[in-house]
């Protein structure tokens, strides 16, 4: 089990506010566990957090149609009505995703993702589980 990473809030915390209009900030493994998160309620960053798994897949699986892809997903963006989605790679085995209204600055919240995840990457990085022994 994954645990929850208070240390993380405040960073999550400068992140959402540091962006008008940002509604959600989760941490998470690549395997859907929520790591840290802020502006969210434990169940609903839970629900986003499996999610994002699926859609890192999903972007995996497209990077094969590119040649010279390496199969990472770096970013992807959603256009919803009401707000906008984003999920980035955010160290090994992390990925950083954000909920925003409508009227976001588009540029800004992904310069700020990329900020956050350039100066504190490796804490976000989530090591592979091992096999551990059968419960």
């Amino acid at each position: 089990m994954i645990q929850h990473r208070a240390n993380m809030d405040w960073m999550l915390k400068d992140l959402a506010e540091s962006v008008p209009q940002t509604r959600n900030v989760v941490v998470l493994s690549s395997d859907g566990l929520r790591m840290a998160q802020y502006g969210t309620d434990t169940d609903t960053a839970d629900r986003l957090a499996a999610a994002c798994a699926g859609l890192q897949s999903l972007a995996g699986a497209v990077s094969a149609e590119f040649p010279h892809s390496d199969g990472k997903m770096r970013m992807v963006v959603i256009e919803l009505d009401g707000g906008f989605f984003y999920l980035m790679a955010a160290g090994a085995g992390a990925y950083l995703a954000v909920l925003a209204d409508e009227g976001v600055d588009a540029g800004l919240i992904g310069m700020k993702m990329r900020d956050l995840v350039a100066r504190i990457g490796e804490h976000l990085s989530s090591p592979p589980r091992g096999e551990g022994p059968a419960a």
